[in-house]
């Protein structure tokens, strides 16, 4: 399978680096803003095409898919562009940034049958996956979540702490990750929901710090702090507080509310969830099958960031 790589930036790379440890894949394009860097990228992964077009891409005839890790104003529109010319794709998170645009892409995955996954990497997690297979097992129950989303970009920078050409957002690129696996693990539907902002970055023009308060129609709850101006620990840090124990994700690792060690090396073949989560994309290409985090799986969680959306800017109007 034939896979081109579409914004070579630093979540770029570490989906490239996934994809060399998945047999029968090959990198066959690497798309980026920057030629240099394209091609830079490209030799190190041992793709023949490079460039900074992706409709050349596109019409490349052994491109089967492709996997996009451009700026989020672009994905919605980049995702239809790549099933109009009949590849499967990958989104990287956030689908879209408004709730119109997220269901155009749903559309247009039912017009074409073609393979649309989102980029929903905590699915994907061994951590995240331990704690589901004990729910899916009946031995584990949410009563409530409380996640914290805490980062330090005063300036734009990217995971490498190299310059943005795009600004990150809280509430549709951070949010999606948590308000996606609130839903997904307790297999509930969001009923209500609340979000407050802090004041917006002079420069930036986004929210630095965000407070979300969610409810499910099965009665869960979910509390979630985010922060671009948390000059601490980083990352995002998941509690799950339920019927039988507590537990706490932090990316691909897990320990039970006291803090003791849990192994989740047996979980699935890899530790790294993006490599579980390109698995996954080219799994369900090979077997024809609709992927965990497909587009149509993951569209509710853009429903309700889309209303939150519009409650914040009916908030802002109030000031």
């Amino acid at each position: 399978m034939k896979i081109a790589l579409v914004g070579a930036g630093a979540f770029g790379e570490k989906h490239l680096a996934g994809l060399k440890n998945i047999e029968g894949v090959e990198i066959a394009s690497v798309v980026s803003r920057k030629a240099e860097q394209a091609a830079e990228v490209a030799e190190k992964y041992g793709a023949s095409h490079s460039g900074t077009d992706l409709a050349e891409t596109l019409a490349l005839p052994d491109v089967d898919a492709v996997i996009l890790c451009t700026p989020t104003q672009m994905h919605a529109q980049q995702a239809i562009a790549c099933m109009d010319a009949g590849k499967h794709v990958q989104v990287e998170i956030p689908l879209a940034d408004s709730w119109a645009d997220a269901q155009a892409v749903a559309e247009k995955q039912k017009e074409t049958g073609l393979v649309c996954m989102v980029g929903h990497t905590r699915r994907f997690n061994p951590s995240h996956q331990w704690v589901k297979q004990r729910i899916d097992a009946g031995e584990f129950n949410i009563q409530a979540m409380d996640v914290e989303t805490f980062f330090f970009r005063r300036k734009n920078m990217n995971a490498k702490g190299e310059p943005r050409s795009w600004t990150d957002h809280l509430l549709w690129h951070h949010s999606a990750h948590t308000i996606d696996i609130f839903q997904y693990m307790t297999d509930a539907k969001v009923i209500a929901a609340n979000a407050l902002q802090g004041p917006k970055h002079a420069e930036l023009g986004i929210a630095m710090d965000m407070s979300i308060q969610m409810k499910t129609d099965q009665g869960q709850i979910l509390t979630l702090a985010l922060s671009f101006n948390n000059d601490g620990p980083l990352g995002t840090f998941f509690r799950y507080i339920g019927d039988t124990g507590t537990y706490i994700a932090r990316y691909d690792d897990l320990v039970t509310g006291r803090e003791e060690p849990i192994d989740v090396s047996g979980v699935d073949v890899s530790i790294n969830g993006i490599e579980l989560q390109d698995r996954e994309f080219v799994g369900a290409i090979r077997e024809g099958r609709e992927p965990n985090s497909s587009v149509a799986g993951v569209l509710d969680c853009y429903r309700v960031i889309g209303e939150l959306a519009a409650s914040l800017e009916a908030q802002d109007g109030w000031s």
